[in-house]
């Protein structure tokens, strides 16, 4: 099972601690000898998921959507991105080089179409710009890609 990841990054702490809960959930529900993960690896529930599917015993795949697209993420994160890049089985490019909006859809679209199955951590709201959350759960539901959305009950970004 070819199971993708998109999500809300910025999460306040006790959300954040509902989604890890939720996701270590979400994984336990595979078997991990045919479960590969594939992730954007960007600081939040794409890294999250990203590491609990390597400690479950799957593979990583990893989109890079930009280039220049590391550089965009938090200093503080650029050590975990590295490790789960040099962890990955593949890596795929979308060619693009600034890491903008329209690369993040880009590395997102590409994400989509090797999934399975896609897991959102999303509030059900409209993204606040474009590439969002919401934008690619449209773009799956679009292309017949099965969306799992998973949202703590009563939580707030």
């Amino acid at each position: 099972m070819r199971v993708g990841i998109t999500g809300h990054r910025g999460l306040p702490q006790a959300v954040e601690a509902q989604v890890r809960a939720l996701l270590a959930e979400q994984v336990a529900a595979y078997d991990p000898r045919d479960l590969v993960g594939i992730s954007c690896i960007a600081d939040g529930p794409d890294a999250w998921w990203a590491q609990m599917v390597l400690e479950a015993g799957g593979r990583l795949e990893v989109v890079v959507p930009a280039a220049e697209y590391r550089e965009s993420l938090p200093n503080w994160h650029h050590a975990n991105y590295d490790e789960l890049i040099k962890r990955a089985s593949d890596v795929h490019h979308t060619g693009l080089t600034e890491s903008t909006s329209e690369a993040h859809q880009a590395g997102s679209e590409v994400l989509v179409g090797l999934s399975d199955e896609l897991v959102a951590v999303w509030d059900g709201l409209p993204a606040r710009g474009f590439g969002g959350t919401a934008d690619v759960v449209a773009y799956a539901e679009r292309v017949g890609v099965p969306v799992k959305v998973l949202w703590p009950e009563g939580a707030e970004r």
